[in-house]
């Protein structure tokens, strides 16, 4: 049988398979990531991406162990990512943090730990304790999110372990070519958070053309975009149906022109950078708020037990 997109696999520096294509669950309550992971792993889905700030781990911590069991699968089936949050970085505190992480998401290591935004003045003491982490065998890959080329040459001149792993903005309006190609020559991979574009992108006429040219939605192009431009895809979906449609990208080809007319859209403008959160602006009462997300059924999904 073909290898579909949601078996295929990217090997990473450190020589860890990592797939190619999962789901994301950012803005979900623990009840919408618990039921998306459960539907996603259903219909062939290993991967799955997470953060503390996402305040969601509880839900898909009850989601991966729940589908674990109504689907037959190891644990080492899986491939599962979280973040360390902002307010804890520094060395202890990512530490002490991580270990509470672990326990709401039901797991005694996870497979790829990502630090959420460069915090100044943190963030390389965040790196070393993801080192630490890593060495201890609790995450099998270790990485960051948002760095960019300076933060990332920061982290080179520590002249230790390299992130393994950059989860960038990437899509038909963010291709981040500059920084695409630094972390090619560092055997960085790239992977994507915001891989649909929001809706500008959804409703570009030119996007929609090619959409119709392939008999796909305009979704399931910018998908296939991204994989043909190399990035590994995250796209987040609270509805089964959309879970199920978001994989179907294997069955068709962009040609060198679309791939064109798509990399013409580029501006290279994020959606959001550090700069606009509030603890670069010197005041809380300034910037982009930054706490963990609240859902009011978060200790319903720590308590709740998986029936065997």
């Amino acid at each position: 049988m073909a290898e579909t997109i949601l078996q295929e696999r990217t090997t990473l520096a450190n020589g860890v398979e990592m797939p190619v294509f999962g789901l994301g669950v950012w803005k979900s309550s623990n009840k919408e990531a618990a039921e998306s992971v459960q539907a996603a792993i259903k219909h062939g889905y290993r991967m799955i991406d997470t953060a503390k700030q996402y305040g969601n781990e509880a839900g898909v911590g009850y989601g991966i162990q729940k589908a674990l069991v109504d689907n037959h699968l190891n644990r080492k089936d899986l491939f599962v990512t979280t973040k360390i949050f902002n307010g804890d970085q520094g060395y202890l505190s990512t530490l002490q943090n991580f270990d509470e992480q672990l326990k709401r998401l039901r797991l005694t290591y996870v497979d790829l730990l990502l630090i959420h935004w460069p915090v100044e003045g943190k963030y390389l003491d965040t790196w070393t304790a993801l080192e630490k982490l890593y060495h201890e065998g609790k995450v099998r890959a270790i990485g960051v999110s948002n760095f960019d080329e300076a933060n990332l040459q920061d982290i080179q001149n520590l002249n230790r372990l390299m992130p393994q792993v950059n989860q960038m903005e990437f899509n038909p309006l963010v291709q981040e070519k500059h920084l695409f190609n630094k972390m090619n020559g560092l055997g960085i991979a790239m992977e994507a958070w915001g891989p649909l574009g929001g809706g500008e992108a959804l409703n570009d006429a030119t996007i929609k053309a090619i959409a119709d040219k392939h008999g796909k939605t305009t979704a399931q192009t910018i998908l296939r975009f991204d994989y043909q431009m190399g990035a590994i895809t995250i796209p987040k979906s609270a509805h089964e149906e959309r879970i199920v449609a978001n994989a179907q990208i294997d069955d068709f080809t962009l040609t060198d022109e679309e791939m064109a007319q798509i990399q013409g859209m580029n501006k290279e403008k994020h959606s959001i950078w550090h700069e606009d959160f509030a603890w670069h602006k010197g005041s809380e009462e300034t910037g982009v708020k930054d706490s963990v997300s609240y859902w009011d059924d978060t200790d319903e999904y720590l308590n709740k037990e998986v029936v065997y």
